[in-house]
């Protein structure tokens, strides 16, 4: 297995969809991906039905903080996944990105942040499998 991909997750806030990613990626994909998150306008916090929901899950998210793109320069990310809604086409310069489709759950009801958790924790799965198979394959990264 080779290096595991850097991978930045980036929403709006980064207070919910960006960090559930961050934290179920950490938790489920540390063999294939590393990773950290960040936001267009970053709120400050996550939110706390972001942590709630991980929590009933078993997944830490201690030490997780709500930032900025700056964290593109900092991370220096190998792909970046874009949950803003927006494009990601020339928002993220030269980095490779995939933009997913996934509702904010902000100020919704725990129900809506279970089923998005539940979405963003089958695309990891998906994306874990394709780096897995990337590396087994040879292709560069």
């Amino acid at each position: 297995m080779g290096v595991p991909t850097k991978v930045l997750f980036v929403c709006i806030g980064n207070s919910c969809r960006s960090q559930m990613a961050e934290a179920l990626a950490r938790h489920s994909a540390r063999d294939t991906m590393e990773v950290a998150s960040a936001g267009l306008s970053p709120l400050g916090f996550v939110a706390p039905p972001t942590r709630a929901v991980l929590a009933e899950r078993g997944i830490a998210s201690d030490g997780q903080t709500s930032k900025g793109l700056g964290e593109i320069i900092r991370f220096q990310p190998d792909l970046i996944i874009n949950m803003s809604g927006y494009n990601g086409r020339g928002k993220f310069g030269d980095y490779d990105f995939e933009d997913w489709d996934v509702e904010d759950p902000y100020g919704d009801d725990l129900a809506t942040y279970r089923r998005i958790c539940d979405d963003i924790e089958a695309r990891i799965a998906d994306l874990s499998a394709r780096l897995r198979a990337k590396n087994h394959s040879g292709a560069p990264e």
